[in-house]
């Protein structure tokens, strides 16, 4: 029976080789000449000090665009809340989002099953596989999702015919 599984996988090299393009490019920056800013990586989370609001944003933009360079989706960040740091410095934390959650796989299931297209999808752990007796049902399925922002990068692994 053939299937296939949606998923949402985030390769964390990638995360980590544009962390540290993000800093060496910080480093480098005019405009951050003279302050304290670090951004570092633990446990698939992104914790950003900087000295202030505006220089916090710049860090933001500049990492999503090393992501996008590394071909890591934006969508995969969870921005926590801004806070206060000492000598008036704010940080933030950003989580990477990794695996489909219960409440996005309950939402894909059930705009597969809105679809009517004959086959089955079910949730498994932190992705959804989707199974069916031909092959172009599954491609239709396929065609569905990408069509759909359910606010995760999702990728569409282990097809079998």
């Amino acid at each position: 029976m053939p299937s296939f599984d949606i998923a949402s996988k985030v390769d964390m090299q990638e995360v980590d080789n544009a962390i540290n393009q993000t800093r060496k490019e910080v480093s480098q920056r005019y405009d951050f000449k003279g302050t304290h800013n670090e951004i570092d990586l633990a446990n698939d989370a992104i914790t950003i000090l900087a000295a202030d609001d505006y220089k916090l944003k710049a860090i933001i933009d500049i990492l999503i665009s090393k992501l996008v360079q590394r071909k890591v989706s934006s969508k995969c960040l969870d921005y926590g809340k801004t806070e206060a740091a000492s000598h008036n410095a704010v940080r933030q934390k950003i989580g990477i989002v990794q695996g489909v959650s219960k409440e996005k796989g309950k939402e894909i299931v059930k705009e597969i099953k809105g679809s009517k297209l004959k086959v089955q999808a079910q949730i498994m752990d932190d992705q959804v596989r989707v199974t069916g007796k031909k092959l172009d049902d599954l491609q239709e399925v396929i065609q569905l999702i990408k069509g759909k922002d359910f606010g995760l990068d999702l990728q569409f692994i282990n097809m079998r015919s």
